[in-house]
Formats: structure tokens, C-alpha cells, sequence
């Protein structure tokens, strides 16, 4: 009991003063501040008399020149009943994770800017260290952008990437460390059109301090994505994606994996109703095998404003599994670079081989976001196995069981000031019968507490 009473005090300690100094100055940052989820994008309005955090925002150096200072603090206790769906596995109750975070945004005229941006991401309380929980010290975001002119821009550097809705790629934001990529970028921006190509190669993590592994060949992302707002409403991306991994392991086996995307998204809102609707193909070679894989993916919701306004929305995908192990083709969807959370915080599945159907409702009561939700996922093909969120075969293909489990989840987060937030996500998982059959059949119970604190 003791050890947990210095852990609590310890905490309060950290986060009392931060608390303090957000409440103050949060009046002032009121309708000025909004922190980006990548903080290069950061809106910082600064007005006269500048106050004290809007000093260290904007940083006069010289003529034409100014430099930014920011960053985060996440703290998280994170606690598994069953993580493995196994009661009788050896598991870690609970565990800690902590990540730092400080930036520095030099801005030259408006055609140079210069960013950087330090991790620090630790975990304790567990021995089972996964690559994406552990990043003791090393450099997540660091490139140039130079403007060529109105239109155009080009970017050469380390940077968190994140496309449309974050499906294929996006900068793994649930994990405690990020996913970081190497790449030289030519975007060109032009009233409602966005089109951006690059080439990138992801950083391959290390759990010690500036070790992570940087320019490894072995796995590339080329990429040409276009984002085209056709009227206020009414929006579309278009996109190319090319990924080189070698010795990919799927359900069938171990091989070079090269394979070409080509995917259109349709968002935007119709009487009412906002949808977000996706479809992605995908072709190329797997060792001997060719690949012919795909998903489809549906969201719709609807804003209900009622005394106490609330979202009521839908989800549903379905995304390929491979047919038959011993053909010529391989039919698994490879999801690239997804979310880390793909499916909640609890984050057990990933998407391949799935279908699944995921309604939910969503509120704000004055500061408090609260969010409910059900998820029931089945596997695309029997013949294919079961993928974590990382995409490495987690629960091979076994049995015949179709249906894989389903899960109730529950989230509520406190805006304490525009700079700190609270949150409490729970969620339980129901195995089902392709579960069971893999002797996985103890009800899983997740939960996590997140504190934030922006700068």
C-alpha cells in the first residue's frame, strides 16, 4: 500500500504546479490557442501585450526571424485482466508509461522553417517490452521546409506523417512512442487542391538513447496522395502507395512483401449526416505469390441537438484475408502504417482479415467528452489468421471459427484548461468461438488513465 501512496504523492508533485500555471494563463489562451496533433501545424495567435507563455511562443531573432518553443507531457496507468485472453498466462496487473516531448520551431521570412523535436517515452512495471512502449531518448521529428513559392514546397528530413482519416499511415498516436519516418517530400497547394509526393523510410526503434535504427532499405514507403475539396460539402483523396518490406511474415509464411495501394476516399456531409467512405486496392508480389487484396471501409453519423446534444454513428469494414494458403496469390490486406488504436485503446486486433461492425455514440457535457461504444469483429477468410495492431500474425488460423470476439468500450475525457486533460478509457472483450477454439476463452478487461499536459 505504501509504495502506491509515494507513486500518487509523486505524481501530484509533477503536476500540481503545471496545473497551477494552465489554470492561469488558460483565460488568457482562451480563443487563441489550438495545439495540433503534429505540432508543426500548431495555430498560436499573438496579440499585443504578449503575455508570458505567448513570449515563448514567438521568440524575436533578428530580422524577419522568430523561434517557437513547446512540447508534452503524457503520463498513463494502463491495467490487463487476461491481456491475452488467458487466465491462467502469467500477465503484469497494471503498468506505467510516461512520454516527453519538447519542440523548437525556427521560422526565416516565410519561405524557411526549421523543426526538431525530442522523445523521451518510458515504461514502468513491465517486463514484456513491446517496441512501441520504450524510446528512452531520441529524435522524433527534425527537416527543413523550404517554400519554392506559393505553391509549391519541398521538405527533406524526420517527420511524423498522417494521410486522411489515418488508415494507412498515420503517426501512431495511442502507442507511447511514435512512428517516425525519414523521407524527402514535394508537396504543391493551390486554392482547394492538395497533392503531395515523397519518399520515406520508417524509423526502426531502439529502447535506448539515439539508437534507433535510421535509412534501413529494408522497408520503404513511396507515396503520391491528392486531396481535392470540391465544394464546402463534398471532398475526395486519391492515392498511390508503394511499400517494400522484406521478410514480411504472413499466415502463410515468411517473404519479401512489395506491394502497390491505389485508394479513394469520399468525405464530407449530406442533409445532415457526415460520412467518410474508403476503398483501397492492392497488387503486387509476395516471395513467389501475387497479390490481390483489398478493404472497404463506411462511417456515417448523425449530430442529434437535443437538450444534451450527442452523435450517434456507425462503422463497418470489411478488409481481406488470404483464401487458400497454398495458391498463387495472397489475398491479406496489409494496412501499411494504421493507427496503433485502431479499434480503442485496448488495441488487440489489427486490420487484416476482418470484418466488423462498430456502432457508437458520442457527447459533451460542458468540459466532458464522453463516448460509448460495441465492436463485433469476425475474420474476412478461416483460412487466414489474426493480426495484432502492428500487424504480425498474433493468433494463427488454426480452427474454423469465424466469429472472433466482441467488445464494449467507454471513454470519458476532462478539458481541465486548454493545456491539460484528463481521460479513463475501459474496455471488456468477449471472446468468441475462433478464439475459443485457439484456447483463448477469458474475458479480457482493459483499462487506462491518461494525463496530458500541453505547452
Amino acid at each position: 500500500m505504501k509504495k502506491y501512496v509515494w507513486r500518487f504523492l509523486s505524481f501530484s508533485y509533477t503536476f500540481l504546479p503545471l496545473l497551477c500555471w494552465a489554470q492561469a494563463t488558460a483565460q488568457l489562451n482562451k480563443d487563441t490557442l489550438d495545439f495540433s496533433l503534429l505540432r508543426q501545424d500548431d495555430k498560436i495567435l499573438i496579440v499585443a501585450p504578449k503575455n508570458a507563455y505567448q513570449k515563448l511562443k514567438a521568440i524575436p531573432l533578428g530580422y524577419n526571424a522568430s523561434l517557437s518553443l513547446g512540447g508534452s507531457y503524457r503520463f498513463q496507468t494502463e491495467s490487463f485482466i487476461n491481456e491475452q485472453f488467458n487466465k491462467n498466462q502469467d500477465q503484469t496487473d497494471y503498468w506505467f508509461l510516461h512520454r516527453g516531448m519538447f519542440h523548437a520551431h525556427l521560422k526565416m521570412a516565410s519561405n524557411f522553417e526549421l523543426f526538431g523535436e525530442l522523445n523521451s517515452s518510458l515504461i514502468n512495471s513491465r517486463e514484456d517490452i513491446s517496441p512501441v512502449q520504450k524510446d528512452a531518448l531520441s529524435i522524433n521529428q527534425l527537416f527543413a521546409r523550404y517554400r519554392v513559392n506559393d505553391r509549391f514546397n519541398v521538405l527533406v528530413g524526420r517527420q511524423n506523417m498522417r494521410f486522411g482519416s489515418g488508415r494507412l499511415v498515420d503517426v501512431r498516436e495511442g502507442p507511447n512512442v511514435r512512428l517516425s519516418f525519414d523521407m524527402v517530400q514535394l508537396q504543391y497547394t493551390y486554392t482547394n487542391t492538395k497533392l503531395t509526393g515523397f519518399h520515406a523510410i520508417p524509423v526502426h526503434l531502439q529502447a535506448g538513447v539515439f539508437d534507433n535504427d535510421s535509412f534501413e532499405n529494408s522497408e520503404t514507403l513511396t507515396g503520391l496522395y491528392w486531396t481535392q475539396n470540391w465544394t464546402t460539402s463534398t471532398h475526395t483523396d486519391l492515392y498511390v502507395l508503394h511499400k517494400k518490406e522484406d521478410n514480411k511474415t504472413w499466415n502463410n509464411g515468411t517473404a519479401d512483401d512489395n506491394r502497390t495501394s491505389i485508394g479513394l476516399r469520399h468525405f464530407g456531409n449530406w442533409k445532415g449526416l457526415v460520412y467518410n467512405n474508403e476503398f483501397v486496392y492492392q497488387l503486387g508480389s509476395f516471395g513467389n505469390q501475387n497479390i490481390t487484396a483489398w478493404t472497404a471501409s463506411f462511417n456515417v453519423e448523425k449530430k442529434f441537438n437535443t437538450a444534451h446534444p450527442f452523435i450517434l454513428g456507425v462503422k463497418t469494414e470489411a478488409i481481406s484475408g488470404d483464401t487458400n494458403g497454398n495458391d498463387t496469390t495472397l489475398n491479406t490486406f496489409d494496412a501499411l502504417y494504421p493507427r496503433g488504436a485502431y479499434f480503442g485503446r485496448v488495441a488487440r486486433f489489427g486490420p487484416s482479415n476482418l470484418i466488423d461492425v462498430h456502432p457508437y455514440v458520442e457527447t459533451q457535457i460542458g468540459r466532458v467528452a464522453i463516448a460509448l461504444d460495441y465492436v463485433a469483429f469476425w475474420r474476412f477468410s478461416q483460412k487466414d489468421g489474426l493480426y495484432n495492431p502492428a500487424l504480425i500474425l498474433e493468433y494463427p488460423a488454426t480452427n474454423n471459427g469465424k466469429f472472433i470476439a466482441s467488445q464494449l468500450g467507454a471513454a470519458a475525457a476532462f478539458s481541465a484548461t486548454n493545456f491539460l486533460q484528463f481521460t479513463i478509457e475501459t474496455s471488456i472483450i468477449f471472446p468468441g468461438n475462433f478464439l475459443k477454439q485457439s484456447n483463448k476463452s477469458d474475458t479480457l478487461l482493459h483499462f487506462v488513465f491518461t494525463t496530458e499536459f500541453k505547452f
